[in-house]
This record gives C-alpha cells, sequence and structure tokens, in this order.
C-alpha cells in the first residue's frame, strides 16, 4: 500500500499519531524542538515514540530558533534528516549542513505568491522544499493556478484548507509535490481522534 502523493505530519507529540501515520505510509513525520512550543518533543519522547516505527523520515521543525543553536539541539537527537524553518535568513546559513531543509511560509493573499515564483529556482538549485501555509487564503482555482507555477520549478507542500474535496482538486490540477497535515494531542494517553487525518490520508490510498 502506498500514498498518491508525498505526505508530511507536522506536530507529532504522541505514540497514537506516529503510529497510525506510519502504518498510513506517510513519508516524514514532523517533530517540535522549541521547549515554547506546545508540541515540543524531549529527547526521550522522541526516542520513546520513534523506536516504535519505521519506513518514515522524521523533520525537526523550529520556527524562529537561531541555526547555531538548531544545530546544537539536534545533536541531542538521533535520526533525524530534515530540518524544518520559518525564517529566509536562516536557509542560508543551514544549507550546507547533512540534514535536508524545507521552508515553511505563511502567505496573507494570493499576490504573495508573485515573491515566490520569483526565488522558486534558487530554492531547488539549494535543495529546498516549500512550505506553503496560509490562514487566509482557500484552495479555489486562482491559488492552484499559482501553486503550480512555483511548483514548475521547485518542490512545493502545501499545509491549508486540506479536506477531501480541496486536496483532489490541488493534485488534478497541479504538480505540487504534495501536503503537509497535522497531529495533535491525545485525548488520553494511547486514545486520539483519527477522523480528520484518517479522512485525508484513506482517500489518498492506493491499493495494492
Amino acid at each position: 500500500m502506498a500514498l498518491k502523493t508525498f505526505v508530511k505530519i507536522s506536530n507529532v507529540n504522541n505514540l497514537s499519531d506516529a503510529r497510525y501515520c506510519a502504518g498510513m505510509y506517510v513519508n516524514i513525520m514532523g517533530f517540535s524542538l522549541e521547549e515554547q512550543n506546545e508540541n515540543h518533543v524531549t529527547p526521550q519522547k522522541f526516542k520513546e515514540i520513534t523506536d516504535w516505527i519505521s519506513g518514515v523520515e522524521f523533520v525537526a521543525e523550529f520556527q524562529s530558533t537561531h541555526p547555531e543553536r538548531i544545530l546544537t539541539t539536534l545533536k541531542d537527537y538521533e535520526g533525524f534528516t530534515f530540518i524544518q524553518i520559518e525564517e529566509e535568513s536562516h536557509i542560508q546559513l543551514l544549507m550546507n549542513t547533512s540534514y535536508s531543509l524545507i521552508w515553511k511560509t505563511k502567505l496573507n493573499n494570493i499576490v504573495d505568491f508573485d515573491y515566490y515564483i520569483g526565488i522558486a529556482k534558487s530554492l531547488k538549485e539549494g535543495g529546498v522544499t516549500l512550505l506553503i501555509d496560509s490562514d487566509e487564503l482557500t484552495l479555489d482555482l486562482n491559488v492552484i493556478k499559482k501553486i503550480d507555477q512555483v511548483s514548475r520549478f521547485c518542490d512545493v507542500l502545501v499545509g491549508f484548507d486540506i479536506d477531501q474535496e480541496s486536496v483532489q482538486r490541488l493534485l488534478n490540477e497541479s504538480l505540487v509535490k504534495g501536503i503537509s497535515l497535522k497531529g495533535g494531542n491525545e485525548i488520553k494517553p494511547g486514545f486520539k481522534d483519527f477522523d480528520g487525518l484518517a479522512d485525508i490520508l484513506e482517500l489518498l490510498e492506493v491499493e495494492d
């Protein structure tokens, strides 16, 4: 079994999410390593979770931490192959490390896409995957057209307005690399409501 597109899960902080998503063959699983983040995962908890799963790569998620601090923090963890950052200025400082980079950026309106279309080739050359998020935009055809324009020149993940209808439209109408979904807290240890994740991941399943 596999999925129709590349899938990243972010904010993983419990074994229930990790085991479910690994079993659904997601590609990469993100863990917040910033202590002030509500989903922060300690080295011990990260090991406890990841010792139970296989077949998935891990991304260390940061918002504003300086690259030097990022690399120092990662010395306490084993298993990460990706770093996710949100500061554009941090890209150059982390580009020549052993980690692959994901740059998460938040767009406020459709005009913002023009900037990313302009720098997409340089992101591709630097091996940087662009993760687009937004609190304002929806995945209508005009936005998807802009996503497609960026995706023609670099790897793009979309992390907003993902539902059963919009994900089909996104995959059919663009060259996007994939999508980014969010994990979350358990109802109580060992119990989790997977309805939102399951709706999307089951839709993307490719039967053997």
